[in-house]
């Protein structure tokens, strides 16, 4: 549901980061120790500083969006209906569209921070804007309603230390949330988020390693660090691929840490596993290869189209080892066409096309209207009519709509989002997805 979801994205965007002391040494090199006031921006490190009382509030919020979740199916069920209905009958629809004179002020006002763009290419995000805090506001009215209509109470305290399984946290309609169901609910949740932090300070201690390290050898090489880093890397680039760029940053701060012995003491996060079901979704590779890459995808997504072809040229370097596997995941909240190219890739599969009409949709992000679905289809030499049919196949919507709910079972709330193994990749990049491949592979 909008609401909900913009709701708790924002919370958790909002939130700081485990509770660690500044004079904690988080990394070493060159017999120098380097802590969390070392921590650059000031944000990252107030995010590794708070992350104790963050991960609470976290806690806190996730105890109330399982209490609404439930107010929601219950309403739902008494009505009829189903809670994303609920949501649009009393919010979406009940909350007054902009006027002209309101949306205008928001253009004026912003206009520096907007440029160049008109108001009629901003219009959508203008009304979106102004129409949230009223939509946040008549929510939260109408869940209180639902509180009281069916007995809501709160019980033991969610971060209460030492909590027993059995431990009620809240009753909601004569239904209890226990520890035990809260922590199965929401640990892919806090998991991520811990984890989050984690890649941001280890991120940052890097950063900062790195640049004193690129110092130490230039001193050491008699040259201006600027003068070391043009020869090490800037007058290197000319003519590379973005991959082959990041090799090459990669391998000098490789090189580095290891002549001057750094070490990142920061305990990392251990990743949750899943297991995530591949059933018949499309797939490449050998079936029996020891690792399994699963993508949930939405084709209208830029970020899906820009992390395809990276992921598509790590796969081809580990061929016979790697299967890959494509599931959806369309946000049909902000891409109105994305459910409907979920279907047309798996229409195009039905006839052994899947993942050439994959590419076509990937790099024609601006034409996924039905027309051109259709016209795709005939480039690749498909029959038409039974295409046309798939399209508006019943059995493949209620696939896609399999692949969602799977995806959200799993902790899935944007695209992509990558698993190895079962494990999440956090980072989007060819290293981190080597990385990921690499420790499967060695284990």
């Amino acid at each position: 549901m909008k609401i909900v979801a913009v709701f708790l994205s924002l919370l958790i965007f909002a939130l700081g980061l485990s509770a660690q002391t500044s004079e904690q040494i988080l990394a070493t090199a060159n017999n120098q120790n380097f802590t969390a006031k070392d921590l650059a921006p000031v944000e990252v490190h107030q995010a590794f500083a708070n992350l104790h009382t963050s991960i609470g509030e976290l806690r806190k919020r996730l105890l109330e969006q399982q209490i609404i979740d439930i107010l929601l199916e219950t309403e739902a069920a008494t009505q009829k209906t189903t809670a994303e209905k609920l949501v649009e009958t009393h919010i979406n629809n009940k909350v007054q569209t902009p006027t002209a004179k309101e949306i205008q002020a928001v253009y004026d006002t912003n206009r520096s921070a907007i440029g160049d763009r008109t108001l009629e290419e901003v219009r959508p995000q203008i009304v979106e804007f102004l129409r949230r805090e009223p939509a946040r506001k008549r929510f939260a009215d109408y869940v209180s309603s639902l509180k009281i209509k069916y007995k809501t109470a709160l019980g033991k305290d969610v971060n209460a230390p030492n909590l027993k399984p059995f431990e009620v946290l809240a009753t909601v309609n004569g239904k209890q949330i226990s520890a035990e169901s809260f922590e199965t609910k929401n640990k892919i949740t806090l998991n991520d988020f811990e984890a989050n932090v984690y890649d941001q300070t280890r991120d940052a201690l890097e950063r900062v390693v790195y640049s004193n390290l690129i110092i130490a050898e230039a001193k050491a090489q008699k040259v201006d660090a600027g003068d070391f880093i043009a020869r090490e890397i800037t007058n290197k680039m000319r003519g590379l691929s973005a991959d082959e760029r990041e090799k090459l940053v990669s391998a000098l701060q490789k090189r580095l840490f290891q002549k001057y012995n750094a070490k990142i003491l920061l305990k990392e996060v251990a990743p949750v596993a899943q297991n995530i079901s591949t059933d018949d979704d499309p797939s490449q590779g050998n079936t029996n290869a020891p690792v399994t890459v699963v993508m949930f995808t939405d084709f209208q997504c830029p970020a899906c189209s820009a992390t395809h072809p990276v992921l598509k040229r790590v796969l081809t370097e580990y061929a016979g080892k790697v299967r890959f596997v494509v599931r959806d995941f369309p946000l049909t909240q902000i891409h109105q066409n994305a459910f409907r190219a979920a279907l047309a890739a798996d229409a195009a599969g039905a006839q052994g096309k899947y993942f050439e009409y994959v590419e076509l949709l990937y790099t024609n992000q601006n034409l996924l209207d039905a027309a051109s679905l259709k016209q795709f289809a005939s480039k690749l030499g498909l029959d038409r009519k039974r295409f046309d049919a798939d399209l508006n196949s019943q059995k493949f919507a209620d696939e896609v709509r399999k692949d969602i709910a799977d995806g959200k079972k799993y902790g899935i709330s944007g695209t992509p989002t990558i698993f190895v193994n079962g494990v999440k990749v956090r980072n989007l990049s060819a290293e981190a997805f080597r990385d990921a491949i690499e420790k499967v592979l060695k284990h």
